[in-house]
């Protein structure tokens, strides 16, 4: 399964997959093909084990920074280590950027106060919540992988191609 062509030349390949991977992160779950749920949930094993290896390495950094008086304040800010910043940009240059959407009734400004200051909000998710969850994970159950599930619903009506659901467990 490691080159499956899924019917479509390269670059569409690359593409559609970057884009089914995002989406499964994103929304925790995809309906796909099966040919393409295993490709898919392939590339998001080593995605999420990289975040895995890779989360706790932060740096405390100590700043001076002029508050509105203008005097100079010391604050510590948490910056990503060498590490991190190195899966940081490997799964940015992997996956497309999600934006994060406004939920039902929520005012526009209690949603601007909430993702002030995200800029990548699919990164932050899968450093912050997926991460640690599964690195907890591991060492409860003394393994590393499996963090997706591929179950199979059938076929679907128009071509008759055997269709899944690929989850993150």
């Amino acid at each position: 399964m490691a080159n499956a062509k899924l019917g479509r030349p390269s670059k569409e390949k690359n593409s559609m997959l970057r884009g089914l991977v995002s989406d499964l992160l994103w929304f925790g779950k995809v309906e796909t093909t099966v040919a393409r749920g295993k490709s898919v949930k392939r590339m998001a094993e080593k995605l999420i084990t990289l975040a895995i290896n890779s989360y706790e390495d932060i740096v405390k950094v100590e700043k001076e920074v002029k508050d509105a008086k203008g005097v100079k304040v010391k604050t510590v800010v948490t910056n990503d280590g060498a590490k991190k910043l190195q899966a940081r940009r490997a799964l940015m240059s992997y996956l497309m950027d999600r934006q994060e959407q406004r939920q039902p009734k929520e005012s526009p400004e209690a949603f601007e106060a909430r993702t002030k200051d995200i800029k990548h909000p699919l990164l932050e998710k899968i450093f912050n919540v997926y991460a640690p969850k599964y690195a907890m994970r591991a060492k409860e159950l003394g393994q590393g992988g499996g963090y997706t599930r591929l179950v199979k619903i059938g076929t679907r009506r128009g071509d008759v191609a055997e269709m899944c659901i690929v989850s993150l467990i």
